[in-house]
C-alpha cells in the first residue's frame, strides 16, 4: 500500500487538545508551531499507532496510515468518554514530496530528508525514492519496522522528535520514561549497509546466533532490528550480509 494512503481524521471541539495531550507522545500544545509527530501507546508502553498532527483552526487534523485507521478511532472513542471530542473523517488526502512545496504544504516534522506534506483533494507524491530516503535516514514506516512489538525509543522516536520528556502524561508514559532515565537500551532501529537482498522480515545472525531482523532495503542499505551487543560481528540475513552504518 502507497505511504500516500492515509486517512485524515479531523478532531474538533472544545477538549481537543486537551485530550490528546492526555493521550499521545508528544507535546501537542506546541502546535501552533507546525506539526507534531506522534504515537499512541498501550499502557505497557508499546506502539499502537504513530501519526502527524497538524492544526487547522480551532480543530486538529490527524494523519494515520488507512491500514489502521478504524482501530486508532476505535482507541480514541474509548478513551474518550465524556469529552467535548468529535471525531470525523475530514475527507482530505495526502500529497507529499521533496520538491518545491506546493502552497499550502508543511514540513514533515520527523527529518528533513521527508520533505513536505499537502492535504486537499488530491492524493500522490512526486516519484521520490522514500524508500532510500528512510534507510539513509534510519525512518521506521508504520507496518514493517513499527509493529505491536515496538517500543518507540527503540525505534528512533527521540531522534524523529516523536515524544517528549517534559510534557507530563501519556499513555505508556511511565515504560517510556524508565527506559529513557533508568536503563540503556540493547536493541533497536539501526542503518546498515547491506550487501546482497533478503526478504523484508529475514532474520539476522552473527556468529551463530539471533541478532536482530532486516527490513526495509534499497540502494545497498536497509534498516533492521538489533541487538546492540551482537552486532559488533560479521553478520548475514539469508544470503545477505550486512554491517551497522554510523547514524546519519
Amino acid at each position: 500500500m502507497s505511504e500516500t494512503h492515509r486517512r485524515i481524521l479531523r478532531l474538533s471541539g472544545a477538549d481537543t487538545v486537551d485530550f490528546l495531550q492526555n493521550l499521545v507522545t508528544n507535546d501537542v500544545r506546541r502546535l501552533s508551531e507546525g506539526p507534531v509527530y506522534a504515537a499512541l501507546l498501550t499502557p505497557q508502553g508499546k506502539y499502537l499507532a504513530d501519526f502527524l498532527l497538524l492544526q487547522d483552526g480551532e480543530d486538529v487534523l490527524l494523519d494515520v496510515s488507512e491500514t489502521l485507521a478504524d482501530a486508532l478511532v476505535q482507541r480514541l472513542s474509548m478513551y474518550k468518554l465524556r469529552s467535548a471530542v468529535t471525531i470525523s473523517d475530514s475527507g482530505l488526502k495526502l500529497q507529499r514530496g521533496t520538491g518545491e512545496a506546493p502552497e499550502g504544504a508543511v514540513t514533515d516534522p520527523r527529518h528533513p530528508a521527508l520533505g513536505w506534506r499537502h492535504y486537499g483533494q488530491t492524493e500522490g507524491d512526486d516519484g521520490s525514492d522514500w524508500d532510500a530516503i528512510r534507510t539513509r535516514h534510519c525512518i521506521p514506516e508504520t507496518g514493517v519496522e513499527l509493529t505491536p512489538d515496538t517500543f518507540i525509543l527503540e525505534a528512533g522516536f527521540e531522534r524523529l522528535h516523536g515524544v517528549d520528556f517534559r510534557k507530563g502524561c501519556y499513555v505508556g508514559q511511565e515504560v517510556t520514561a524508565r527506559m529513557k532515565h533508568k536503563t540503556e537500551l540493547r536493541k533497536g532501529l539501526v542503518a546498515v549497509e547491506v550487501s546482497g537482498q533478503a526478504p523484508v522480515g529475514t532474520a539476522i545472525e552473527a556468529g551463530g546466533k539471533a541478532a536482530g531482523t532486516l527490513y526495509t532495503q534499497a540502494g545497498g542499505r536497509g534498516i533492521a532490528y538489533l541487538r546492540f551487543d551482537r552486532a559488533t560481528e560479521p553478520m548475514t540475513a539469508g544470503e545477505a550480509r550486512v554491517a551497522p552504518l554510523p547514524q546519519d
